[in-house]
């Protein structure tokens, strides 16, 4: 009896918290749940002039909204060109390696870290793939080994028709890796890269509508984008955009059933809210460790549909005990 009694106690329990939890996150003071945010965007080789004319817009278009709407510091934008300019590096394999240098010796462990590929791509009979770079390439084994010493959670966002053998070289704990194709035989041109532009700002790509748009809202919206773009023009599909956060390397796409998806429904290129400025260290502490748990507790829920109710339970109230537990200690001091 008792244990059949123990889950709807538990039950009761934990709506008790979450309603307790949410009346008071309305009255203390917010603070980040994430760390800081890093761009790394490269528009690798063109091929020619109207591709070049594209890949440079689709550059700046994405530099703009991180720059103008997201808040991101010129500092913690590198940019990687086919032409060098003011602010702008060739995009070339030495730059590539010393731009990831870069981010290794910046990137904390609860920073986010967004590399963007837009060009062109090609696939090996390996089963491995590259990105075209100006000069000699590398290959997703060589980017691999690149971005896994880099800590933080990494977006890796590769936009070309040769994306998809990057998906099981990059995939791994902590990384959420998009590809514009699903197949090695998906090697044209791709359209994906417009879409996820465009939904980073665009109101109507928040789902949820928190405020932000989180990377499953833009994948999402641009893996629809993609398919009516095909559909309007009769034409039939030559790239499937996966999306992997699991690193199980396999994925899926937007409107397939899967385990992935929930790292993604909470990583936010747009930076959290700023901890308010305070002399009180011990305050600023609990905040910072209230912040954490709050992202703890919005990554379980993401991950509720794929976690069996005997693990997930205990661990939600597990959170909101020690949430109620900081904000009666943060209350003290506030």
């Amino acid at each position: 009896m008792s244990r059949m009694l123990a889950r709807p106690q538990r039950f009761t329990r934990i709506c008790i918290l979450a309603f307790l939890h949410f009346c008071v996150s309305l009255t203390l003071p917010s603070a980040a749940s994430g760390g800081d945010r890093y761009a790394l965007i490269i528009s690798g080789a063109s091929g020619g002039p109207r591709y070049a004319q594209r890949y440079q817009a689709l550059r700046k278009s994405l530099v703009a909204t991180l720059r103008q709407k997201f808040g991101y510091a010129d500092d913690h934008l590198i940019l990687l060109a086919e032409a060098a300019e003011a602010g702008v590096r060739s995009a070339t394999r030495d730059n590539v390696r010393a731009a990831l240098g870069e981010l290794r010796q910046r990137v904390a462990k609860d920073d986010v870290v967004l590399v963007f590929l837009v060009g062109h791509g090609t696939t090996l009979d390996s089963d491995d793939g590259k990105f075209n770079l100006v000069g000699p390439d590398l290959t997703g084994d060589q980017w691999a080994a690149l971005i896994k010493p880099i800590a933080g959670r990494m977006v890796f966002v590769n936009t070309t028709g040769g994306s998809f053998p990057f998906l099981h070289r990059i995939a791994g704990p902590g990384r959420v890796v998009v590809t514009a194709t699903n197949s090695v035989a998906q090697q044209f041109d791709t359209v994906f890269p417009e879409f996820f532009v465009k939904a980073l700002d665009d109101p109507s790509a928040d789902l949820d509508k928190n405020g932000k748009v989180s990377i499953w809202e833009a994948f999402s919206y641009a893996s629809a984008a993609v398919k009516a773009w095909f559909e309007e023009r009769g034409q039939l599909a030559t790239e499937r955009p996966l999306l992997d956060d699991t690193g199980a390397g396999i994925g899926r796409e937007a409107g397939s059933p899967g385990p992935d998806g929930a790292l993604a429904q909470v990583t936010y290129l747009q930076p959290d809210a700023a901890v308010p400025p305070t002399a009180d260290t011990e305050l600023a502490r609990l905040l910072k460790q209230r912040a954490e748990l709050e992202s703890a507790l919005e990554l379980l829920r993401a991950s509720k549909s794929n976690t069996p109710p005997e693990q997930y339970e205990p661990e939600l109230e597990r959170l909101l005990l020690e949430l109620a537990r900081l904000d009666r200690l943060i209350r003290t001091r506030s």
